[in-house]
C-alpha cells in the first residue's frame, strides 16, 4: 500500500511522536500512544482500538503481517527512515517493523463490566509503570473484569507499562481515577443495582489469609504501592483485608507479585465453584 507520507529526517511530527516516549503530559493532552511489538498492535487491532497511524520501516521488504495491517486497519500510513524508527521502537541498531499510535480510551468507571461475577483490580498509587503492566498481564490472565490505577500514579500508557502488559491492556479494561471516592460511589451505584461488591484489600497482617477468603463473590481486590502498601483512605474503605502466607527470608512481596498471588486464588476457588455445580 502507497504511503501518504514518507519521513526520512527529524521534523515535527517525528518529534510529536517522539514526545510520547517519555512526556506524561503531551501523552495526555494528544491522547494518543506508542504500542510496539507484534502481539500488542496485534491485539489494539482485534479489540477496537483505534489506531490513528501505522509507521512502517520504509527501508526493507514488509512481512504479511505488516502488509495486512496496512490493508485491513483505517489508519494513516507512514513510511520512515530506519534509523528514526528505531528511536520510536527504543531499539538500539535495527528498526522494529512497525510502531502504532493509537488513541486512548475515556477514563471510565463503566468501561469495567460489573456482572454477577465481578472480579476487579484496584492499584493505589503505583510508581512503577512495569508493575502496572504486570497487575494488568496478570489481571487478564486469571479472569478478572478490569483494573483501576488510582491516585498519582505511574502512567497506564508509559511504554514501559505497555510493554511489560504483553497486549493484555488492550483485552482488559483500565482506568485511571484521581480519588477513592469517585470509586467509592461507584461502587456504591453498582450495589444499589444489586451488584454487592466486597472491598477487599491485601495486607501483610490481614484478618484472615487469602485461602481462607470466599473470593467466588463479587471482589474489588485492592493492592497497594510498592513502598507502603494502601494508603488509609483505601484501607479504612476495606470491607475486608486478605494477607499471603509466606515462609523464608522474605519480609514481603512486590506488589505485582502480591497481586498475581490473590489473583491466583481468586481464579482457582472461582475455577473450582464452577465444577461443583
Amino acid at each position: 500500500m502507497p504511503a501518504r507520507q514518507r519521513i526520512t529526517a527529524r521534523n515535527a511530527r517525528f518529534q510529536q511522536w517522539e514526545a510520547l516516549l517519555t512526556n506524561r503530559n503531551k501523552r495526555t493532552r494528544a491522547r494518543e500512544f506508542l504500542v510496539q511489538g507484534v502481539r500488542p498492535i496485534s491485539l489494539a487491532v482485534r479489540y477496537g482500538w483505534p489506531v490513528k497511524a501505522l509507521i512502517y520501516d520504509g527501508g526493507r521488504e514488509l512481512s504479511q503481517w505488516a502488509r495486512e495491517l496496512l490493508r485491513v486497519v483505517d489508519a494513516e500510513p507512514i513510511a520512515m527512515a530506519p534509523d528514526l524508527l528505531s528511536k520510536l521502537g527504543e531499539k538500539n541498531g535495527s528498526p522494529p517493523e512497525m510502531v502504532a499510535v493509537v488513541e486512548m480510551p475515556a477514563d471510565d468507571l463503566d468501561r469495567l463490566p460489573v456482572g454477577s461475577g465481578f472480579l476487579g483490580v484496584l492499584f493505589d498509587r503505583p510508581t512503577s509503570p512495569g508493575n502496572v503492566g504486570s497487575v494488568i498481564r496478570s489481571a487478564d490472565a486469571f479472569g478478572a473484569d478490569g483494573l483501576i490505577v488510582s491516585g498519582h500514579a505511574a502512567d497506564l500508557y508509559d511504554p514501559k507499562s505497555v510493554r511489560a502488559s504483553t497486549g493484555s491492556l488492550f483485552a482488559l479494561p483500565a482506568v485511571r481515577v484521581g480519588s477513592p471516592r469517585t470509586v467509592t460511589d461507584w461502587v456504591a451505584a453498582r450495589r444499589a443495582e444489586g451488584r454487592p461488591i466486597v472491598l477487599v484489600g491485601t495486607d501483610e497482617r490481614g484478618e484472615c489469609d487469602v485461602f481462607d477468603f470466599d473470593f467466588t463473590q463479587p471482589v474489588l481486590l485492592l493492592v497497594g504501592n510498592e513502598t507502603s502498601g494502601l494508603s488509609s483512605a483505601w484501607r479504612d474503605r476495606c470491607d475486608h483485608t486478605v494477607s499471603i502466607p509466606m515462609t523464608g527470608s522474605a519480609s514481603s512481596l512486590n506488589a505485582a507479585n502480591a497481586a498475581t498471588a490473590v489473583l491466583y486464588e481468586a481464579h482457582r476457588q472461582r475455577i473450582a465453584a464452577a465444577r461443583r455445580r
